[in-house]
This record gives C-alpha cells, sequence and structure tokens, in this order.
C-alpha cells in the first residue's frame, strides 16, 4: 500500500504507460471494470475500498490525499486518468504543469461513466487520442475541445485498445508512430482479432496498407508494421518487427476441467506449456471456460484471478448443445455433459472447430479454440 505524506514522492510501482485514479465508491466500481476492458492501465485508488483481491490484479492501495499522489504519476506515466471531478483535477494539476511537451496527458472520466474529458496535452501528448480510445473501450462519449482535433489516423499505442489488445514490447512504439504520422508506407497484417477497428468517417490513408499475410507484407518492404495476431512468431518473420508493433488481441479461450482439489500451479504449468507447444501467446487469452460444477474450484480461480481471465461456467445442457467429437460417457456419468473443455472452449469462442482438442496431462483436461470474430461472440 503507498502512504502518502506532505513533502514526499511515493514510491509507485509503474507497469503500464497509463495510470486509472478513483476516489469514490462509485468511481472504484467503474475504475475496476475499465481496467479489465482498457488493458493499456494501472488502477490505483483509496485503502477505504479495498476488497480484497487487489495485489492479485495488481491494483495499487492508497491512503492519504490523491493531490500527493499526482506527482509521482505525473513523473512516470504517459498519461492520467482520473474517475474524479473536472475542477478538483484542474487544481491538483497545476502546481505541476511544466509546458506542453513535458506533461503527460490527463483526462477525466464522470463518476457514472458517460464523458470521457481531455483536459491537458491534448495533440503533443496524446490526450485527444487517449480519450478518443478510452471512451470507445467504456461505451462513453468522448469530449475534445481542442479547435481542430487533427487525430485522424491510428494511435499507436493504443491500436486495438477498446478491443483489449496489447501490445507486446513497447521499443518500437514510437518510431513506428512516427512513420504513421509522416505518411511513411506501413503494412498492417491482421491474422485474428476484432475487424472494426477503423472508425473515422473518412477512408483510412494510403499510405496504411492492409496485407493479407506476413509473406505478402514482407515483399512489399514497408517501412513499419503494425502486426495483429496471438501466434508467437517465427524467425523468418521478425523482419517485420525490425520497425514493427506486435498485437496480442484477445482470440484465445481456455477449455478446462480438473479433479477437484488441483493446485494452480498445476493448471499453470499445463497452460503454459500447450499454449508452447502451439506456438500462442499467454497474452492472447480471453477467458477460461469449465463447466459449473467448477464454478468455485481454487485452482480455477486462483489462476484467472492471476491474469484477470475472466473464468466463465455453463451448465450440463448449455454444454450437450455443442457437438463435440469426442463425447464421453463416463464424463456424461460423473457430470451430465458429454465433455467439458471442448464445448466450454467452443461455446464462449462461438467456434465451430478447436484448435485443440482435449489434452489430458496429470489432473487438468485442456482444450483451445480460437475466438470467431466474423460472427462475434
Amino acid at each position: 500500500m503507498i502512504r502518502l505524506s506532505e513533502g514526499e514522492i511515493p514510491v509507485i510501482e509503474k507497469r503500464k504507460p497509463y495510470a486509472l485514479i478513483a476516489i469514490t465508491k462509485h468511481g472504484v466500481a467503474h475504475a475496476r471494470s475499465y481496467a479489465e476492458k482498457f488493458p493499456y492501465v494501472d488502477l490505483y485508488y483509496m485503502k477505504k475500498f479495498e476488497q480484497g483481491d487487489e495485489e492479485a490484479r495488481q491494483i495499487q492501495l492508497f491512503d492519504g490525499s490523491v493531490r500527493l499522489l499526482l506527482p509521482a504519476l505525473f513523473q512516470q506515466y504517459k498519461g492520467i486518468i482520473s474517475i474524479i471531478s473536472l475542477g478538483a483535477v484542474v487544481r491538483m494539476i497545476a502546481p505541476l504543469l511544466i509546458d506542453k511537451k513535458k506533461d503527460p496527458a490527463v483526462v477525466v472520466v464522470d463518476d457514472k461513466g458517460q464523458y470521457v474529458v481531455s483536459v491537458l496535452s491534448g495533440h503533443i501528448g496524446g490526450a485527444n487520442a487517449l480519450t478518443h480510445e478510452f471512451a470507445k473501450a467504456i461505451g462513453a462519449t468522448p469530449v475534445v475541445t481542442t479547435a481542430s482535433d487533427v487525430q485522424k489516423t491510428i494511435p499507436v499505442d493504443l491500436f486495438g485498445a477498446q478491443f483489449g489488445w496489447m501490445w507486446d514490447s513497447a521499443e518500437k512504439l514510437t518510431p513506428v508512430s512516427a512513420s504513421v504520422v509522416n505518411e511513411e508506407h506501413v503494412a498492417i497484417v491482421q491474422e485474428t482479432g476484432e475487424k472494426n477497428w477503423w472508425t473515422y468517417e473518412r477512408s483510412m490513408p494510403d499510405h496504411l496498407k492492409i496485407y493479407s499475410s506476413i509473406d505478402e507484407a514482407i515483399h512489399a518492404k514497408p517501412q513499419a508494421t503494425l502486426l495483429i495476431t496471438d501466434r508467437l512468431i517465427e524467425e523468418n518473420e521478425k523482419v517485420l518487427l525490425e520497425n514493427g508493433v506486435l498485437y496480442r488481441p484477445k482470440s484465445i479461450v481456455l477449455g478446462i476441467g480438473c479433479n477437484r482439489g488441483t493446485a494452480m500451479a498445476e493448471i499453470e504449468q499445463v497452460i503454459e506449456e500447450t499454449l508452447a507447444e502451439l506456438r500462442l501467446s499467454k497474452k492472447s487469452v480471453k477467458a477460461v471456460a469449465s463447466i459449473d460444477l467448477k464454478k468455485n474450484e481454487a485452482g480455477l480461480l486462483e489462476i484467472t484471478a492471476k491474469y484477470n481471465w475472466p473464468f466463465v461456467t455453463y451448465s450440463p445442457d448449455e454444454l450437450n448443445e455443442i457437438p463435440m467429437q469426442n463425447p464421453s460417457e463416463t464424463v456424461f456419468k460423473y457430470t451430465g455433459a458429454y465433455g467439458v473443455s471442448e464445448p466450454a472452449a467452443m461455446r464462449y469462442a462461438n467456434a465451430k472447430e478447436l484448435l485443440l482438442e482435449k489434452k489430458k496431462s496429470g489432473n487438468v483436461t485442456i482444450s483451445i479454440a480460437r475466438v470467431n470474430f466474423e460472427e462475434g461472440e
């Protein structure tokens, strides 16, 4: 926990590029939800609203006036999103301002989550882009008061944020952003993930070119690349990332069954080994799905809490509605369903086939499906 006191800049643990702060009961409830929908934020809120899962979810609690927390956030974060009244935010940040080339983006969200307002460093600091992308993610209305809002292209560091996409590394964000802004040839290759990411009324600029495959993009020799995939990149494909950003869409569903009392460590090991075998990124896991009988299984609750993955369970009847290649009379005898991991993964992903049919490893059975983005979940 962060203890705040006058005259001292607190020590914080920065993991993401943006900070999200809440100081009211309703604001905290919203902020916890926002942090799931918009994965680029570290969440901070007051200790009196502690709910017990903060350590597992890497949420930072503070005790004292939020005004004393802001200097540390200003120094370390690219932007700050505050669920605090606009007037209060303006008063608190006023002593911290240096100039528009150095100040972080500051955005304010109202307590009901209806509006997202760009407050400070709109163009250069990226507050306008952050306002638009965060508003998309939480379903709010963006408010940008800049006379000429020229942000009508892809914000590289926020690309796909409204869908929960994460970039693999921040190393190339700046040079690739420069390529986008300077209208250089930028290749976009998308292997999976949501397709409706271009939301502006005008057509996409000609210098942003979509390619159907990595090989096609490599042949085109772009000056920069945006690559969207849940696969681990092979050596011959890495040339695109010499000046490229790799995005991880939330596209993988893990269907999991396990024996009662299976330890979280065993479940985690099976997940990691299986994803590695399939050459899939753990950052692209969207959810874990199972049967209702497992909704209180400690190991599954612990692993999903650790990675902030939704944990969804289905009734036997819901699972039996899914056509299965490997129905089991034994599983039906004990659970009422002809399968657990396979139909659970397929149902959540709205998929007609599996990337991995059920694999038994020790006390764990795992199946993997890729989300059907053509038809939605």
